[in-house]
Formats: C-alpha cells, structure tokens, sequence
C-alpha cells in the first residue's frame, strides 16, 4: 500500500471509529408500554433443530485468509511477479482495501531481481536474486507485532554458490530494531528452513527482509510468517471466539467461489499448492485452507463439516471423486490419495451441498432451470453411488420458479434444499430494520408450504429448508472485501430471525449464517485482534441457553417479538424478548399450565444508541450481561432497543 492510499485506509477507519460507540446519541424519549404475553407450555410444536446455529464461511474478502487463518504474509507464493508493475492496492468502491499486484518489494538495485520459470517450487515463476556484492533481495512490509510476541514460520530457497542469506524480521530502522537468522549455504535443489523471531516492540508497519549480500544467485520458492501460538495454522483468537459461539455445523468452500474451484488444489504440501486468482472474488487463492485443514478446523471447534461441489465448472466425476476422497476407505482409489496425504482414516462428511446459488446469472457455469435439473440429478446420483448414506442439500430460490422446478424434478434427489437471503436496506425505523430478517423467512416457509400442497412429487417426503445463507448486508466495508461492521439494531434483527425458526421448526432444519468472519461476519479481526461483532452476542446466547421444545406464545407484536421454549428435560422454560422500540415494556406474563418453581436466571443484550458497535481493537459496547436471578417472573421489565433471555424452574 503506498502512502496515499495508507492515508486513506486511516482516514476510514478513523472515521468509522470516530462515532465509536457512540455511548450517549440522542434517541426519542421512552415511555412505558404495558403488554399481556400469555405462553402455553403445554402447546408445543416439533424440536429445533441445533443446526438452525450453523455457520458458512467462504474464501471471500478476510473471513478465511486475515481472519481465520493465521498466516501473515500476503502473495507468499509468488503468484504476482516482484516487484509489482501497477498499484500494490486497490480500493473498491465499497471502501475495502483489496491486493491486486505483489506486495513484495525490492531490496538493491532493481534489476537484481527476476522471475525465474526454471522448475519454480509452486505455480509459474518464483524470484531469483542475484546480489552483485551488495545486500540484495526482497521484502514485504504492513506486518503487525506485538511486543513479547514470538513468530514462526518457514522459508524454501535453493542456491547457486550463494553466500548467506539473511532472514530478517524487522520493527524499526534502528540497529536493535530486527531479528535475524542467516542461513550459510543453500543446496542446488529447493529445502525447506524454520523460522523463528520474537518481536521487541509493537509495530503496525514491520517488515520481513530477505536478502544476500555475497556472489552467485538464490531462488526464494515460498515463505510463511505466523504468530506462534497458531493452533496447527489458525488464528489463536479468532478459534477461542468460535468455541464460545459453538456452532453445530459449518459450511464451506463456498458460495459463489465453490463455482469455480478445484477442491484438488487444496491438498498436499502446502508450500506446493498453486495459487490461483479468486475465481469469484477480488484476489488470490493461496489453496493453504484445502480439504484436510478444514476438517481440521471443524474437529478443533467439535463440529460438523458440510461441503458444497462445484456444479459451475464442476462435473459430476469431480464431486464423486471428492465424496469418495472424504469418506472411502484407504482401498478405494482417492481414500488411497488421502491416506498418502496423511489421514488413512475417513473424514466420514455427512452434510453436502450440491452446488450454490445456480439460478444466478453470476453464478459460475450458470444454466437455465431446465438443464440444471438434469446436472442436479447426474451430479447427486454419482455422489451417491460413492456414498449412499450422505445427506445431500439441492439449490433453491423461491423466485424465478426456480425451487419450484427443483422439488419437481429433482425431489428423489435430495434430502433437504437451500434458500439464500440478504437483507440489503439500512432501514430508519428500528422496527422496520429488524423485521426484515424474520419477514423474509418467512416468505421463505410460506412458499414452500404452498409447494408441499401443490406438487405431486413431495407427497410422501419431508424436504425442509436448508436457510444456508441468511444476514444483513449493508454499508461500507471496513474490514476487507464486504467487511461489513454490523450494530446493535442488526443483533435485535438476528435474535428476532431466530425467533421466526423456532415458530417455523417443521420447515427449517438448518440455517447457516454467513460467513461468521469478517465477511459480513459476527466476528471481527484486525491484524493482531478479535472480537464478537453485536451480531455475535443473539447467536451465542440462544445456542447455549435456549430451550429446544418451542411452545406456543400469544401476545407479542413484531414491536416486542416474543418467543419460549421448554429445555429437553422440560425442567426449564426460556423466554425470549426482542424489544425493537425505544419504549420501556412491562410484560405481564401468563404462564397458563406451570408454575416458577424457583428463581429465574437472565441475560440481556442492549445498547441505547441502535448504531451502537464493537471493535476488535476497543474494549466492547455490546456484550452480553447476566441479571440478577429473580422470583418475579410474572411482570418483567424490558428495556428499550434490548435481546433478553429468561430461565425460569418450573414444575
């Protein structure tokens, strides 16, 4: 990033930070509003789901690589030639900051470094460096340190009567202001060295220096920089927020990337891996997040993977392969590949999505519905052939007929189908924003309710929806590409959408909210920081403490959404409020056929200024805050622009 454009990215996120967290805005004076809320334990619909608390990231923006896994260095593999020919940045219109050439620099006369095509260690060309006598390489700065900290990390060259090659990590221009580690001699053919730094100061503009300063020439074929306290190669931070949000399932690769990718380019060595151009998105793939890591990732957090094929430019050999390669034994011919790659075991992958979001004109290898039926029913058959005990999820979209002429051709070739939504709008009227997420889920269930009595090929079957993709999406992106900072009116909206799945449980079995890291996510990153964005806070609360039978509940309004639920053990009803009003509510609640048996645990979510926001670099706005236990469950209290949650013994 050159100064302008630094001066730039500052003055953004200065602005950004600027009505932070705005503690006294002001709001309409609230008045006191009296509502009756009458729950019937005893009126209770069908369980929920613990996947409607699933999770979907993609390899889009900083949700995967700056966000959840740990490496520091962008372009390690040298898909840019160095030095760069253009802009190193680029600022999209939206306001995120996005790489577009190489951020590696040149160290010494120009010249010195060229872009060798003689058996480069991964892709087309890696650089070669000639020093001439003087200290020559390259480097790459915006690294961020924080003093104390230790990095490792490792390099790949090979040499030509080269002399030492100095490695050096570097946080100000002072003579103690670096650490380095010199390797005396390289070997003809590329090898692999650890790198190991501890920084001594923080530093928001550190660099990593690689150079040589004697005769004979050296081939830089990847790098790798990494906090040490990495967790086999994912962001300490970002998994410690993961555990707490315990989300059941998590869908991945994609999205619109999935269209475009080859899951084959994920595996093996990592420092062999190619890097492409992000198929569906600004940037580059470095393919360091392939298939093992992520089920690595999913065992680190306990929970489930759910894979979506590529049917865009995929085929039906390609996803059959894939199923086989996760789930066949070491005697089938990919479960052989995978157990050479190191996992002899089946990663045993449950949940497949076939394709995403076909019936968009942007969608990689698009087609009409007509001819999309056929690739469904090809694609799922292989796949099944390979595995016929995998639970396989079809694309939907109720607009344009399309799920429609999915459920009636495709029917016998799914188990569940997706429906993707955004909520676009930034809405004056908090009511009117918050409604919007369980307004459209329920046109979502509306429609296919409609199906199930109009098609003749669903009698007989229970295909529910698989809400794959659901959030707000709105506003500049201050934390990468479609880094959207979302405020406390948008957790009121979340809360109230998990309300509508718990009022629509014989539709909904899962719902995976996108994409959970920075990506329009409900955790946020910087460089050397997380946190949990104010979306985060509903969907933690609810997983961990919300019953699981819901009951019926008659009273609320879409001012004050009203949702209950019996735990599993029926020794617990929860109660939830989304007051999306600056009123004060006081609730007379009836609990008709049971009684408190003690008294009630509670939490509350609020912030008086909806605007209201997290940041990973300030201490948090919005959290989540335990009440006092109380006995006076029978009038409640809700505070205005509030998500609360009651537990109440009852017998």
């Amino acid at each position: 990033m050159n100064t302008n454009q630094l001066f730039v990215s500052v003055l953004i996120m200065s602005f950004f930070s600027s009505f932070s967290i705005p503690l006294k805005a002001e709001q309409p004076e609230a008045k006191t509003v009296s509502a009756e809320v009458q729950i019937d334990p005893g009126q209770t619909m069908e369980p929920i789901s613990k996947y409607i608390y699933g999770q979907f990231i993609e390899h889009l923006g900083q949700c995967i690589y700056g966000g959840i896994w740990a490496e520091m260095l962008d372009d390690r593999k040298f898909y840019y030639a160095v030095p760069a020919k253009g802009d190193i940045w680029k600022t999209t219109k939206n306001q995120a900051i996005v790489l577009t050439d190489s951020p590696w620099k040149v160290i010494g006369p120009k010249d010195s470094v060229t872009m060798t095509t003689d058996h480069p260690l991964s892709g087309e060309h890696c650089p070669l460096i000639t020093p001439r006598g003087e200290k020559t390489g390259i480097y790459q700065e915006e690294l961020a340190l924080l003093k104390g900290k230790e990095y490792t990390g490792r390099i790949v060259l090979r040499g030509s009567k080269s002399g030492p090659i100095q490695i050096s990590l570097v946080w100000s221009d002072d003579q103690q202001g670096r650490q380095s580690i010199t390797i005396k001699k390289l070997s003809g053919a590329f090898k692999t060295y650890p790198l190991k730094f501890t920084a001594e100061d923080n530093a928001d503009n550190a660099r990593l220096e690689i150079s040589g300063s004697g005769q004979g020439s050296f081939t830089v074929g990847a790098v790798s920089l990494m906090p040490a306290d990495h967790v086999k190669g994912f962001r300490k931070d970002t998994l410690e927020l993961l555990r707490q949000l315990d989300s059941p399932v998590y869908r991945w690769p994609g999205g619109n990337f999935v269209s475009g990718y080859d899951w084959r380019d994920g595996l093996g060595d990592q420092d062999k891996r190619p890097t492409r151009t992000n198929p569906a998105w600004t940037g580059i793939e470095t393919n360091d997040m392939g298939l093992h890591e992520f089920i690595e990732f999913c065992r680190l957090l306990d929970t489930e993977p759910m894979i979506t094929v590529n049917t865009g430019f995929g085929d039906a050999y390609s996803a059959a392969a894939e199923v086989e390669y996760c789930n066949g034994t070491a005697k089938t011919a990919n479960g052989k590949w995978r157990a050479q790659n190191g996992h002899p075991e089946p990663f045993g992958v449950k949940w497949w999505c076939v394709g995403n979001e076909m019936f968009g004109r942007w969608q990689l290898g698009y087609m009409d519905i007509s001819h999309y039926v056929l690739k469904h029913n090809w694609v799922d058959s292989m796949m099944r052939k390979v595995d016929p005990s995998i639970q396989t999820i079809a694309v939907g979209e109720i607009t344009k007929n399309w799920s429609e002429q999915m459920l009636r051709h495709c029917a016998g070739h799914m188990d569940l189908i997706s429906e993707h939504f955004y909520c676009r709008k930034d809405l004056p009227d908090l009511t009117d924003h918050v409604r919007q997420i369980p307004e459209r889920i329920k046109e979502k269930c509306r429609a296919h309710r409609n199906y199930r009595q109009t098609i003749d090929s669903l009698k007989g079957r229970d295909i529910r929806i698989v809400m794959d993709e659901w959030n707000y999406w709105y506003g500049p992106d201050v934390f990468g590409e479609i880094g959207t900072r979302f405020f406390m009116k948008d957790a009121l909206g979340i809360a109230a959408g998990l309300h509508e799945y718990f009022r629509n449980t014989d539709i909904c079995y899962m719902a995976n909210y996108a994409q959970t890291v920075n990506v329009i996510g409900c955790i946020k990153t910087t460089k050397t920081a997380a946190a949990f964005d104010a979306t985060g806070y509903p969907l933690m609360l609810y997983r961990k403490e919300f019953g699981t039978i819901p009951v019926q509940v008659s009273g609320w309004s879409e001012k004050l959404d009203v949702s209950a639920a019996l735990t599993e053990d029926r020794k617990f009803l929860t109660v939830g409020f989304v007051n999306a009003t600056h009123d004060i509510y006081q609730v007379n609640l009836d609990l008709k056929s049971v009684s408190p048996s003690g008294k009630a645990e509670g939490w509350l979510i609020t912030h008086e200024n909806p605007k209201a926001y997290n940041d990973p670099e300030l201490p948090p706005a919005i959290e989540i805050q335990r009440l006092q236990p109380t006995d006076r469950i029978g009038q409640i209290t809700i505070k205005p622009v509030s998500i609360t949650l009651y537990k109440i013994p009852v017998r």
